[in-house]
């Protein structure tokens, strides 16, 4: 796989530096993408783009928040389709009524607002979005991160609930127009690898050194076409993980033909870059390279053939055991050790599901390498999920079912729980493979916080089938000497739909009384942006990169998302337990807080006497720090529960997603950047140049958890666009520091959700 160090031209089908008479700024404009997007612009500037999507779509841990959000904000009408899916809180039990209590939310807001109700176990998201929804040319916006349909000609965009609500509400998507990375694909798949090999190979290759975060990842080169619809989508659900901001591929027959098949064949159209197109970066793959893989925990990034694996197994966990410890700390003591038996990797557990493993061809390949082989009757266990009742019907009808049950497999429904820890959580201390999107810490449902602790690695459906029938022995596909395919034709029953979704064809009817859980609570009043912030630093947190299952845990707290301070309860519960209390404390001005506050004031004023009065007069703030806040879910709950414990802002050396960074905005919070041991300014703060560097702590910080920090003029810097903002921290041992704090770019509008403290506040006003 070769990275490009700059640009590249796709010019006679093939890449180059340059092109005689072309220039890359006119030649940037024959992308796919550009094409796309700028015929969802409507802002008027190429550079500024205001988008508004054809259709969106949630599911039941998102669409209740999201659809609060607009009616406090006036919501008359669904004005696009807008389809909830039922694929999260389906299996969770816990909570009595309300997962329950959420999908009846959801039924009578479709058929009062006009929008499409997919009940549970019918279809994971993605899957009924690709079925029912996708359309060559079009944009969808999800509220669910691996919102990612590029394999089938449409963009797809995943992001908070604000951003949802904000097209609800006729808005519309403000972003830069993004960079645009080729991935040129050459060469056919060997036998046994899968899209999840594919995937996982990418993800090395650029998630550390962020070669494509915030792009747009765009698949062209005379390798898409040995590749299925099937094996397209499973490659490209996986981008979400090297942190772009979507994906467009190239289509062909292929694609046509899975259009028809759906009996959409309308909606298909060929995608192609024009001449000598022009890319900001790109990547080479060569598909024939490609072998099994497998991502050890905890991150997709983190992966390795499983013959390097198998080779130098001890050595390799040696650096898996070190990487957790950065994320752990002296918390636990991570070991995948012990599972070596007879110097082979043993798992304890195998999943196929969601909307990366569930696919058709997936599950008939595994199946495929399970005939006539048993999986055994020790710990390992295998569970398999198709993406949708349609892809159900089809396995039974085929004899794939048949084999996958004869081998010791449980076949299970549409559900997105294996992959956010709501179901088939492994027992303490044992590692399951998956085919799915995620092996966060504690994203299979571990409870750290209880002694708990268990692992995921990713691996492909096949080399997972391969080592269910090595009865739990690492295995790649490849290595099966019968490894031969059957290719089963996939034929979609419309009808099963047709039977149990409710459409309402876009007709909405005001009459319909919505039904509400006993759970289902609206937003807390969120206060604006004063003049001058004050703002505790409750939580302090140096991993590299800090997720959104860390910052908002995933599993059974999912059912508790439709009660924001219910919800919040949970926050960073499993990387700081005592962040909650600390928030809390500051929100509600215990009597211990006014004395800290006071003590700063009192300090600061003897300092600098130019802030008497104005500390006393300061909006009253938590915060967090984090190195790299965000990576994973879109999940806007990952900062509304911050704001709702009372946080006005975030401190980060960078964000790994804007879609977190959106969240942050979305609900009044200042994303706040500080780079630490960097003057950092000749970037981030333009023209505003000071000194970061002097009178830090240990850590590199000018500040600690639990110290104070006074950012004068915060309203100021956001409304009058200023790069940046002198901030003066107060310590635990009554020193002070000044640093600078920057904000990077943002919109206008964004300018404006800040100062109103909210999206809704914004919208209402």
């Amino acid at each position: 796989m070769k990275l490009w160090e700059n640009g590249a031209f796709l010019s006679g089908g093939k890449l180059g530096e340059s092109v005689p008479g072309k220039n890359p700024a006119d030649c940037a404009k024959n992308t796919i993408s550009y094409s796309i997007l700028q015929r969802h612009n409507t802002s008027g500037d190429a550079s500024k783009l205001k988008i508004k999507f054809d259709k969106i779509t949630s599911h039941d841990i998102t669409y209740v928040g999201i659809i609060q959000t607009a009616r406090a904000s006036g919501l008359e009408k669904f004005p696009i389709p807008y389809v909830l899916t039922n694929c999260h809180n389906s299996l969770c039990a816990v909570g009595g009524t309300i997962n329950e209590d959420d999908h009846m939310f959801g039924l009578t807001c479709a058929q009062k607002y006009g929008g499409i109700y997919v009940p549970p176990h019918q279809a994971v998201i993605h899957q009924f979005a690709r079925e029912m929804l996708a359309k060559c040319g079009d944009m969808i916006l999800g509220s669910d991160s691996h919102t990612r349909y590029g394999a089938l000609g449409t963009m797809a965009i995943g992001e908070g609930g604000g951003e949802l609500a904000k097209q609800l509400l006729g808005k519309t998507y403000d972003v830069n127009m993004p960079g645009v990375i080729a991935v040129y694909l050459t060469g056919s798949p060997v036998p046994g690898v899968g899209p999840q090999d594919v995937a996982l190979a990418i993800i090395k290759a650029v998630f550390a050194n962020g070669y494509v975060k915030n792009k747009v990842m765009e698949f062209v080169g005379p390798g898409v076409a040995n590749l299925s619809a099937d094996f397209r989508i499973g490659v490209d659900v996986m981008t979400t993980e090297t942190t772009c901001l979507s994906s467009i591929w190239s289509t062909d027959e292929k694609i046509r033909e899975f259009y028809s098949i759906h009996g959409r064949e309308g909606d298909y159209k060929e995608l192609n870059p024009g001449a000598d197109a022009y890319y900001d970066g790109a990547i080479e793959l060569d598909l024939g390279e490609i072998r099994p893989m497998i991502a050890l925990p905890f991150h997709p990034s983190c992966a390795y053939t499983i013959e390097e694996v198998n080779k130098n197994l001890m050595d390799v966990l040696e650096e898996t055991e070190k990487r957790a410890k950065v994320s752990f700390g002296d918390k636990v003591n991570f070991t995948l050790k012990n599972k070596v038996i007879d110097g082979k990797l043993y798992v304890d557990q195998g999943v196929i599901a969601g909307c990366a493993g569930g696919g058709f061809e997936n599950i008939c390949a595994a199946a495929d390498i399970l005939k006539g082989k048993d999986t055994g009757n020790g710990k390992f266990l295998l569970n398999v999920y198709p993406a949708s009742m349609p892809v159900y019907m089809e396995l039974m009808k085929n004899g794939a079912f048949a084999s996958l049950v004869d081998a010791g497999a449980i076949v299970k429904t549409a559900f997105c729980g294996p992959c956010f820890g709501a179901g088939d959580t492994p027992a303490n201390g044992a590692l399951s493979i998956r085919h799915s999107t995620r092996n966060f810490p504690n994203r299979e449902g571990s409870k750290i916080q209880n002694g708990q602790l268990a692992s995921v690695a990713l691996m492909d459906a096949r080399s997972i089938a391969a080592t269910a029938a090595n009865k739990g022995f690492l295995t790649a596909a490849t290595d099966l000497a019968d490894g031969e395919f059957s290719k089963k034709k996939y034929f979609f029953d419309k009808t099963i739909y047709e039977k149990r979704v409710y459409d309402s064809k876009g007709v909405a009817h005001p009459e319909v009384q919505i039904q509400f859980g006993p759970n289902i609570k609206d937003w807390p009043e969120m206060q604006p942006l004063s003049d001058d912030i004050l703002l505790k630093v409750v939580s302090e947190i140096h991993d590299p990169v800090t997720t959104t299952d860390e910052l908002i845990p995933s599993g059974e707290t999912s059912s508790f998302r439709s009660n924001p301070l219910g919800l919040a309860e949970f926050t960073l519960s499993r990387k700081d337990p005592a962040y909650v209390g600390r928030a809390k404390a500051v929100r509600d001005r215990s009597e211990e807080v006014k004395a800290e506050v006071s003590r700063a004031e009192k300090i600061l004023e003897e300092k600098y006497p130019e802030f008497k009065g104005r500390i006393e007069k300061a909006g009253l703030g938590s915060t967090i720090y984090a190195v790299k806040p965000g990576d994973g879910s879109a999940r806007e709950q990952a900062a509304s529960c911050q704001r709702v414990l009372g946080a006005s802002a975030n401190i980060a050396s960078d964000y790994a997603t804007k879609r977190y960074r959106s969240n942050l905005i979305n609900w009044g919070m200042i994303p706040f950047l500080y780079k630490q041991g960097e003057s950092q300014n000749s970037v981030l703060l333009s023209e505003f140049s000071g000194e970061n560097s002097r009178n830090l702590l240990p850590s590199g910080l000018p500040f600690a958890n639990g110290d104070y920090i006074f950012v004068p003029g915060a309203k100021k810097m956001i409304a009058e666009k200023l790069p940046g903002v002198k901030a003066y921290a107060v310590r635990a041992d009554g020193t002070t520091a000044e640093f600078d704090l920057a904000t990077g770019d943002m919109t206008d509008d964004e300018r404006k959700i800040i100062q109103a403290g909210c999206l809704i506040n914004f919208y209402r006003g």
